[in-house]
């Protein structure tokens, strides 16, 4: 363990075999009903990994039937005490952490992820977060009312049914942890539809769930393209509830298919342009960095990067000087290999929307300060790009780029740089630097996102909800409000006297 408290960091796996492929449905593993598999591919070399079952129309219907039976009343989930419940949860938790090398590795070599960010982040948020779910499990409780003296009055807390999870390939092991977590700790059932890119860490986790003693149905893992698989398990009349993380423009299509099918509950985290206002009273150092990871890390393919940096006028010029000296810093190369702290972008049409919005960004008259290229010979590499002289009317200070680009505008007031920070569809995340604890309230009041950081940015933990404002979703993940989410609440009044004459 290192004096941080992170465990210390071992070396990734070599010549891992791919033990899963198939549907988890029923406990059990299946073959397509169609035959179909489909390609898993490294994005650091471009080469194929394995080939995958894919869910379509009809598996999807085998999982909502496998989950809908593990819901039924008297099932042994449905009897399940809830404390032993959560020991299951507590059980799949321990299983992943004694996986958590084999997890990582998969992570590193399936999404491009940094092995070292791949184990020391994401595998201990994703343990956590499982954690924090299973203690919930018998503390969900609802309340008595004060009403009429002739009647009595309560609220249950009750599981919502089955529940879709849909999520996509940028942290394939955090966003899955958030999805099945709160909604096993309420005792519902769920189909999983991990990202086609990124399927593996998902397949392993469904052996985790058998090996754990979950009962057949309550899990059901199936892997496919979100035309088919997705917009089934969307359209599902016998789906409760669907919870999509990914872009808004896949979120409308998810949340129109829901309402046209049974009016299934739904919960979104989508696209965001997320501001990051650093006043010239900032600690300079500290915003720097902060702002540096908030939109690299993971190579900028995160729905919370910091990707609409404000600078005060003041410090400008030298808060860009600092951020491209910081950019240049990174070593690239297969994240598997150490020393390597800059992976790949998923795939060829991520790659290349991200390099048309660098060319973007040059044409329309921003200052390309370092990077604005593709980096070696193989594999989907970009180089971390800084632009100055951005203004709020170019394509990459509008559009969420998802890609390692910093893009760094110029402000003068408060008033000002609130007003442009609010000027977007989005509302996800934002950050707030600066010494003026006034100015601190001031600001992180007046923006409009589901999270605001001051003086720090990426500082997420499983007791915090997440989620967006506008067009950002609706609906909160993790903490008590993410759990809530995954319960319908049921009020029970009943007659015990009559009134006294």
């Amino acid at each position: 363990m290192s004096s941080s408290g992170m465990p210390d960091l071992p070396a990734p796996l070599t010549n891992i075999k791919i033990q899963h492929t198939k549907l988890f449905i029923n406990n059990e593993w299946h073959e397509s009903v169609s035959g179909k598999t489909f390609p898993v591919f490294n994005p650091a070399t471009e080469e194929k990994i394995c080939e995958v079952e894919e869910a379509d129309k009809e598996d999807v219907d085998k999982a909502v039937k496998a989950a809908r039976e593990a819901f039924q009343m008297g099932s042994p989930w449905r009897t399940m005490d809830a404390s032993e419940r959560g020991q299951l949860i507590y059980k799949l938790a321990d299983l992943i952490e004694r996986d958590r090398l084999l997890l990582a590795t998969l992570e590193s070599i399936n999404a491009g992820k940094v092995f070292a960010s791949a184990y020391l982040m994401d595998l201990d948020y994703c343990i956590k977060a499982l954690r924090y779910c299973a203690g919930w499990a018998d503390k969900i409780q609802g309340r008595t009312i004060p009403v009429d003296g002739e009647f009595f009055s309560y609220t249950r807390h009750e599981p919502i049914g089955v529940c879709g999870l849909i999520f996509p390939w940028n942290a394939p092991m955090i966003l899955l942890a958030c999805k099945i977590g709160p909604a096993l700790c309420c005792g519902n059932t769920v189909i999983v539809k991990p990202a086609e890119q990124t399927p593996l860490t998902a397949l392993h986790v469904a052996s985790l769930i058998k090996e754990a003693g979950f009962p057949p149905g309550v899990v059901n893992i199936v892997p496919g393209y979100g035309p088919t698989a997705g917009a089934a398990i969307s359209s599902h009349m016998d789906v409760d509830k669907v919870a999509f993380t990914g872009s808004t423009e896949v979120g409308k299509m998810i949340q129109e298919a829901a309402a046209k099918s049974n009016l299934k509950r739904v919960t979104l985290e989508l696209g965001a342009k997320n501001p990051c206002i650093v006043f010239a009273d900032a600690d300079l150092d500290s915003a720097v960095e902060f702002a540096h990871q908030g939109v690299f890390t993971n190579q900028g393919q995160s729905c919370i990067a910091a990707s609409k940096l404000f600078v005060e006028e003041a410090i400008y010029d030298e808060f860009v000087q600092r951020s491209v000296e910081r950019a240049k810093k990174y070593v690239f190369g297969n994240p598997l290999t150490p020393g390597v702290n800059h992976g790949p972008q998923i795939n060829k049409a991520q790659h290349n929307k991200i390099m048309e919005l660098i060319e973007s960004g040059k044409k329309e008259g921003a200052k390309l300060e370092c990077g604005g290229g593709p980096w070696g010979n193989k594999g989907y590499f970009i180089q971390p790009t800084v632009f100055s002289n951005v203004t709020d009317d170019m394509r990459i200070a509008k559009e969420e780029i998802f890609g390692p680009v910093q893009q760094i505008m110029k402000f003068k007031s408060l008033d000002e740089v609130i007003k442009r920070a609010n000027n977007t569809y989005y509302g996800l995340v934002a950050g707030v630097f600066t010494k003026d604890l006034d100015k601190a309230v001031t600001v992180s009041s007046a923006l409009q996102a589901g999270t605001v950081w001051v003086n720090c940015y990426l500082a997420a933990s499983a007791q915090s909800p997440a989620g967006g404002f506008k067009m950002s979703g609706h609906g909160r993940e993790m903490g008590e409000y993410g759990i809530h989410e995954y319960t319908e609440v049921k009020t029970v009044t009943m007659k015990i006297s009559e009134k006294n004459s």
